[in-house]
């Protein structure tokens, strides 16, 4: 079982994070590795992706604590039950967020970001790599946006949200349903966390269209090549892949597929594990498979 706490980082404003204690019993049900793993390994810190939330990252966080693992999953400000100020919403105080986070309750832990979560891992483990063991990064940590979109107008027009608030949960849960069909249940709930359900029915989303801008073009500035070279922790990259859904998605895989191997030949220490076909919530479709694959990478020792 987890326990929730609620913590000060930056400027005053507060986070809430759900924390997985180290399981002492964990080594019978992983045939003793469990107990290995809990006496090496710092434990774990998920980190959510844009317009996220913590909750994405139970299933996940549930089977690395069965394996042994002390595990945190946070959400960012802006999101889920976290406090949502007007700023603070660059990489620098996001950033440094986390590194509060650590040093209340995950000190040096495998860093595990998705999508923008994962840019933003990247990023504290090159501005502050003493406060880190390793960064995993699922379907992230190489986003440039900058590559595909020259302009930030051309970006936002893009990218930008659509406009979610007024519809009833009810059919955004048949959305979801009807997207994401293999997903488990509570993978599909905690998507639904990403929403306030109001008294009449209707959602809206936690973090505000204007919040969701300010981040999307900090993303859009951020260039993570510009640290491979001077990241000193292992990085684990895990990427998702389209497999053979069609034509058009197998080009856009072919072009990540070169900016992964782009960032293992930069990076000092670099080890990638792609998951195909999959969605981009690599997490909340795959929760099991991402643990143990997690697990063997601290096991192993890639993990420092």
């Amino acid at each position: 079982m987890s326990r929730t706490v609620r913590l000060p980082v930056t400027g005053g404003v507060s986070l809430v994070a759900d924390v997985w204690e180290p399981n002492g019993d964990a080594g019978g049900q992983a045939g003793g590795e469990a107990g290995e793993a809990a006496g090496t390994d710092p434990g774990f810190l998920l980190v959510h992706g844009l317009a996220s939330n913590a909750r994405l990252w139970d299933g996940v966080a549930e089977r690395l604590h069965a394996l042994g693992h002390a595990v945190v999953a946070v959400d960012l400000r802006g999101h889920g039950r976290s406090d949502k100020p007007d700023g603070g919403y660059d990489f620098a105080t996001v950033c440094e967020d986390l590194v509060c986070v650590m040093e209340s309750l995950a000190p040096r832990p495998v860093l595990v970001g998705q999508s923008w979560g994962a840019n933003v891992g990247l990023e504290v483990a090159y501005r502050q790599p003493e406060k880190v063991r390793a960064v995993a990064c699922v379907d992230g940590g190489t986003i440039e946006l900058a590559e595909t979109f020259d302009t930030w107008e051309q970006c936002q027009a893009v990218l930008a949200p659509p406009v979610l608030t007024g519809t009833p949960r009810s059919e955004m849960e048949a959305m979801v349903r009807a997207v994401h069909p293999g997903w488990p249940e509570s993978s599909v709930q905690a998507t639904l966390a990403n929403f306030e359900t109001r008294a009449d029915g209707t959602i809206a989303p936690w973090l505000s269209r204007d919040r969701h801008l300010r981040i999307l073009r900090a993303l859009w500035e951020h260039r993570p090549s510009t640290r491979y070279p001077a990241v000193e922790v292992p990085v684990l990259l895990l990427p998702a892949g389209t497999g053979d859904r069609g034509i058009e998605e197998t080009a856009w895989t072919r072009d990540k597929r070169a900016s992964i191997e782009a960032a293992l030949a930069a990076l000092p220490a670099g080890r990638a594990h792609w998951f195909a076909p999959a969605d981009h919530d690599i997490h909340a479709q795959f929760p099991v498979q991402l643990a143990e694959l997690l697990h063997a990478n601290a096991l192993d020792g890639f993990f420092g």
